[in-house]
């Protein structure tokens, strides 16, 4: 799946007349390496700490050139701050998002997707994509909070 994810990435630069370089593929290892959430200055930390001189700067432009890509997804949180997810086009998922610890949970429900279309359906509505964040708080601040 990774090299698939590359290839694509490389794909669009080539088309979109970027020359390859070391530095993007340091970052596009390193990002689909995890599988959190990351905020620019969180995936540049990481990068640092084996490459230090990639600046974030540089790690904030290939973030949006991977979005641009639809290997990234940007989702920003209650606090104003974005984070980045990989993805390959045309997979979905929704978010829950503690608003204590900004830990994000990852969930898939078949029926709420269905229920979106019937709206956007009854509405005469062509829909082209759509993300749900539900904000909260999750089990661990919660139990923290009680204990």
């Amino acid at each position: 799946m990774i090299r698939l994810k590359k290839q694509l990435f490389n794909d669009f630069a080539a088309c979109k007349g970027l020359r390859s370089t070391r530095q993007r593929d340091i970052i596009l290892d390193i990002f689909l390496s995890t599988h959190k959430h990351l905020s620019v200055e969180e995936l540049y930390l990481m990068i640092k700490a084996s490459h230090p001189g990639i600046g974030q700067a540089t790690v904030y432009r290939t973030l949006k050139l991977f979005s641009e890509a639809g290997l990234a997804r940007e989702i920003t949180l209650h606090d104003g701050q974005a984070r980045y997810e990989h993805v390959l086009a045309g997979e979905h998922h929704d978010h829950l998002i503690c608003t204590s610890c900004d830990n994000i949970i990852e969930f898939e429900n078949e029926a709420i997707e269905r229920l979106q279309e019937e709206v956007t359906s009854r509405h005469g509505f062509l829909m082209k994509t759509h993300e749900m964040k539900i904000y909260g708080i999750c089990p661990a601040c919660r139990a923290e909070c009680a204990g």
